[in-house]
């Protein structure tokens, strides 16, 4: 007896080769019916004996392609039409879209192959792809994923490019942005507003560019790129002039494995990691006989390195390079360039050449950014590669919503069902052109996945540009205490069901009581949190200014732990005693000078005092280098046991730092020690609050957890003590994850009736 099933299926389904999937399986089956595209999903009807039919519905799931993400499959017996054959329908569109779109993924292995064989018409090809590979996210324009919702809409495909699009059996079949020498993109070199070379001529003039010590802008997938010389010093520090860049590592795109072992120490983690087809940065320990550069990452001990994933970058490193520098093409903190226009105007004073292409980008996307650590890999950036596929939540949230995220490392998020949409990383929201950037991709994100969403939830924070965007606008919205959306953000990924205790350390969030936090034990879950023990507060002299001079942060706790005599008892800067009072004045008064409990800023004052920061050019940079400088050498900590809860006294870290001080312990172990020591201070409060608590389960989130060394050693403690520890790996644990905890305080909140959609919501 034959059967016909209706079947839905969604998820990342669309531009990825799964409707030639299904017509071979139904082949191979012997099933009759069709298959599309539609907003809804993959749709497909098929006919035959019952027997066949479950068989092909099992295989669906079992062989599914490569870049395939079946989230739900639902299928209903329909009555049969004794159809014959099997065909591939064109895409329906006009219903509401729940289909995904799949990111952009590095050029496969067999266009590779393609791309390197003088026999094969895609002969060194910048633009070769299929559907294994390429462009996705950042050429959509809308849904359903077809060529004329994409930006390579304007190309015609050749006669031999359409048999292969045609084509079920070939792996090119429907991939949207295929594409030949005939009839696709091409590249070409300008130097000063000139076209110095076409096709191949212009990548051996680029090669030669940076050999010869200049710097080239080279447009990319999602965006552009800088490249120089990794080797040549004066190359780098022109970049850095040029860039304003003065200090922040630069990023390595490497040959292959083998060059980079001549770089970095290379594990199993970070193998499987940088070859991993979405392409991430990928923070690694820096082998110190290397012969790059040292301009390269200044005081730090790891060094960020991906592989090449467009066939362009394969090509330009095929011109003699080992290895070249990847930094993103802007000026620091505003947006990647991403048309030819922009780099014309706004890389022009940077770069001495320009690599240009015609495939427009629709939405810009920077490279995403992984530490490898021995618990696998910990996001840091999360972009290409990883955007825009979905964080699922154990329930739905009940009604669309749209979370701004914080201030810096920005990126927002739209929710509907049980799925969360961050958006790409987008920068530090202190500029205009940023904040354009955040309504832009937005409005993209939004129309792509058409989510209209009925609530706004942003940060608590009065200052913050994504808060006071969110109170601009004509929409209910709740405000969301920073930490608790750290905490949240934890719980949702896990999809956790109890309260848990949360360590949230980072560089500062708004809180409830208008002090800066920032070194926080939380117990709680989306719903509610309560704060039970954090660091002693200090005052932040100079409130943001301290966050680029950690001097001030040193001074902050000698004045708390010393008394009035802080001036004249240890001498650690450079500033004069005029400086000095005033920060003392300033303290005293309380002007401009809020309390912090920032556990980001003890590490920015113990940098200082043992005189490795006394101010700094990008946030965290004193931390880094205090990590660095412990590099290799790890410590049991020596923190005597806190006794209760509330304020934590951090008062035995800094007299052992400045007891070693005076005694003339270097730098390295006291940089170990404090490590240690801090680890066991959190130890410590985990156990106290556990006996309060009764809860066994402990979260880690925040900035500070980019600290691999303190996070192993804090990791170290907890196991010894039985915790049973959470740690970020879909979203990263600084802010660039707020957006998913945002999302889930606010269903949490709407769902139980705790709020209605206002400015604030009560803190337990």
């Amino acid at each position: 007896m034959n059967a016909r099933y209706h079947i839905n299926i969604n998820g990342i389904v669309q531009g990825v080769g799964f409707r030639p999937f299904v017509y071979r399986l139904a082949q191979e089956e012997g099933v009759s019916g069709w298959v599309n595209n539609g907003a809804q999903g993959v749709q497909i009807e098929v006919e035959g004996p019952q027997t066949n039919l479950n068989r092909f519905l099992a295989r669906i799931a079992q062989e599914k392609p490569t870049l395939a993400q079946i989230d739900t499959v639902q299928h209903e017996v329909i009555p049969c039409v004794d159809s014959s054959g099997f065909r591939i329908q064109a895409s329906s569109a006009g219903e509401k879209a729940q289909t995904l779109i799949s990111p952009d993924m590095a050029v496969c292995t067999d266009c590779l192959k393609d791309m390197r064989d003088p026999q094969n018409r895609r002969f060194q090809y910048p633009f070769t792809n299929c559907t294994n590979c390429g462009p996705r996210f950042t050429i959509i324009q809308g849904l359903p994923y077809d060529r004329p919702s994409t930006t390579m809409g304007q190309f015609e495909m050749c006669a031999a490019c359409r048999r292969e699009y045609e084509d079920p059996n070939d792996r090119r079949f429907h991939a949207q942005p295929i594409a030949c020498p005939a009839c696709g993109p091409h590249i070409w070199l300008e130097i000063k507003g000139q076209r110095i070379g076409e096709r191949q001529a212009a990548l051996f003039e680029a090669a030669q560019l940076i050999r010869n010590g200049n710097i080239l802008a080279l447009r990319g997938l999602g965006g552009f790129h800088l490249a120089v010389d990794p080797f040549n010093e004066k190359a780098i520090a022109c970049l850095r002039r040029r860039k304003h860049r003065l200090e922040k590592p630069f990023a390595l795109m490497i040959k292959d494995l083998q060059a980079a072992e001549a770089f970095v120490d290379l594990d199993a983690h970070s193998k499987t990691l940088l070859c991993d087809s979405r392409r991430p940065i990928v923070l690694m320990p820096r082998r110190a006989e290397s012969k790059l550069a040292q301009g390269l990452a200044p005081g730090q001990s790891r060094l960020g390195l991906m592989l090449p994933y467009t066939p362009l970058h394969y090509l330009l490193m095929d011109q003699g390079f080992d290895a070249l520098v990847m930094t993103s093409g802007n000026l620091s903190d505003e947006p990647i360039a991403a048309s030819n226009e922009e780099a014309r105007e706004r890389l022009a004073a940077l770069a001495d050449g320009l690599l240009l292409h015609n495939r427009d980008i629709h939405m810009r996307c920077d490279d995403s950014v992984f530490l490898s650590t021995e618990r696998g890999p910990l996001p840091i950036r999360r972009a290409r590669g990883y955007v825009p596929q979905p964080i699922c939540l154990s329930e739905p949230v009940p009604l669309p919503l749209f979370a701004c995220g914080g201030q810096y490392k920005a990126a927002h998020a739209l929710a509907r069902g049980n799925q969360v949409f961050l958006s790409q990383h987008l920068g530090d929201l202190e500029h205009l052109e940023t904040l354009d950037f955040f309504q832009e991709s937005k409005k993209h994100l939004q129309q792509t996945l058409e989510i209209e969403p009925e609530v706004l939830i942003c940060d608590m924070h009065p200052d913050y540009l994504s808060s006071k965007w969110a109170r601009s606008q004509p929409m209910p919205r709740i405000e969301v205490q920073h930490h608790h959306a750290h905490l949240a953000a934890l719980h949702a990924e896990h999809q956790l069901k109890d309260p848990i205790l949360c360590l949230t350390l980072d560089g500062s969030g708004y809180g409830p009581d208008r002090t800066i936090w920032g070194g926080e034990l939380l117990y709680g879950n989306p719903l509610e949190y309560k704060r039970l023990a954090w660091l002693e507060p200090v005052p932040m002299p100079g409130a943001a200014q301290a966050i680029y001079h950690p001097a001030r942060m040193a001074c902050a706790y000698l004045r708390a732990l010393l008394g009035p005599d802080w001036l004249t008892a240890v001498r650690f800067t450079s500033m004069n005693e005029m400086q000095l009072q005033t920060l003392d004045q300033m303290m005293q008064s309380g002007l401009n000078s809020p309390l912090t409990s920032s556990c980001g800023r003890l590490f920015d004052a113990v940098a200082a005092l043992i005189g490795l920061h006394e101010s700094v050019t990008f946030e965290g940079q004193a931390a880094m280098a205090l990590e660095a400088l412990a590099s290799g050498m790890e410590n049991q900590g020596r923190y005597p046991e806190q006794e209760g809860l509330g304020p934590l006294r951090w008062h035995p870290l800094i007299e052992a730092v400045l007891e070693k001080r005076a005694n003339g312990v270097s730098g390295r172990k006291i940089s170990a020690d404090f490590h240690a020591d801090l680890a066991q201070l959190w130890c410590s409060a985990c156990i106290q609050v556990r006996q309060q608590t009764q809860c066994n389960q402990v979260g880690l989130s925040g900035g500070v957890f980019q600290n691999s060394l303190f996070s192993r050693l804090l990791i170290r403690e907890l196991l010894q003590n039985h915790f049973e520890i959470y740690w970020h790996q879909k979203v990263p644990p600084n802010d660039g994850g707020l957006a998913l905890g945002q999302i889930a305080v606010a269903s949490s909140l709407l769902r139980n009736g705790r709020v209605p959609c206002v400015s604030q919501y009560p803190v337990a």
